[in-house]
């Protein structure tokens, strides 16, 4: 059985994270995901304090193993968000868009491991010599937003720079994807886009086909000109975004414009007006399986891709 000091640190069975997707990563996903070996994580996205706390109590009663949240802090409610996370004695959260160091000494007081999402060097040696217990590197390929440096440049990198265990995201959907980045330098991994397309994950059947589509050219880049780019599949919501961006649209305009096009595509199928954040490596999903499925195929073939590896040698 492969396992990682990245397994013992979180206490689960594989290392495979599941990513903190907004309004994709409920309860059910996050469950799922922890039952079947890896970390789940409930997306808190910009959610009340009060909704993710259902969520993280219908979680303990889906799943007695280990699961996570994760957090944007950027969020509005952040600070209340924080506090529900220890009020539930949360086992681990991962952040992004921004440093998580106030909330450290009250989240190591309980015990809780804090992994934060990162995109470059300088933060990743930053945020560790703050206390943090690992990094996620995600690279430009992942869907929702992103950083500049893709994932097989970003991963090495931060891997040399830090002493703590790293986990890769970015184009990752299956075994290749997985030892690829161990032999980059990474300790576990973060999947998120092949997760959407699970039995468990609530988002609209809309959503998940849009997914099982996609090519490899399918997704694109909008809100640059915002300096929050964000990887989707392109459709009518992105044409009419490029149009407005091209005419010089302000960020105030663009951001009011994106406002609420991602629950729109997730809960309601609307994927021609919503934003579907997928990364890139949906051209290599062709079908909806069950969670466990996903992870035992990607643990099953490490043996047949280290042979293959030694076969072209």
């Amino acid at each position: 059985m492969f396992k990682s000091k990245l397994c013992s640190i979180l206490n689960i069975k594989y290392p495979i994270i599941q990513g903190g997707m907004a309004w994709v990563a409920t309860a059910e996903l996050a469950a799922a995901v922890s039952n079947a070996g890896g970390l789940g994580l409930i997306g808190a996205g910009h959610m009340p304090p009060d909704v993710l706390r259902t969520e993280i109590q219908k979680a303990k009663t889906l799943t007695n193993k280990v699961f996570g949240v994760n957090i944007m802090l950027m969020s509005p409610f952040v600070k209340e968000v924080m506090q529900v996370v220890i009020d539930e004695k949360v086992a681990v959260i991962t952040t992004g868009a921004g440093n998580p160091g106030e909330y450290i000494p009250a989240l190591k007081e309980i015990g809780t491991k804090i992994i934060p999402v990162v995109a470059s060097v300088a933060l990743a040696k930053r945020l560790e010599r703050i206390g943090v217990d690992a990094i996620i590197a995600e690279g430009q390929e992942s869907g929702g937003h992103i950083g500049e440096i893709s994932t097989m440049s970003l991963i090495p990198q931060i891997a040399d720079a830090v002493s703590i265990p790293v986990i890769a995201a970015g184009g990752i959907a299956d075994s290749r994807g997985f030892v690829a980045a161990l032999a980059l330098g990474a300790q576990g991994v973060q999947i998120g886009t092949r997760f959407v397309a699970s039995l468990e994950c609530i988002a609209h059947d809309n959503y998940k086909t849009a997914v099982l589509k996609a090519k490899d050219r399918s997704t694109v880049v909008t809100g640059i000109a915002t300096g929050h780019p964000v990887r989707v599949i392109t459709n009518k919501f992105t044409r009419d975004y490029e149009a407005m961006e091209k005419n010089g649209a302000s960020p105030e305009e663009l951001e009011g414009m994106g406002a609420g096009k991602l629950r729109i595509a997730v809960r309601e199928g609307d994927v021609d007006n919503g934003s579907v954040m997928i990364g890139q490596i949906a051209g290599m999903i062709k079908n909806i399986k069950s969670v466990d499925d996903i992870i035992q195929d990607i643990m099953r073939d490490i043996p047949t891709v280290l042979n293959g590896i030694n076969e072209n040698l």
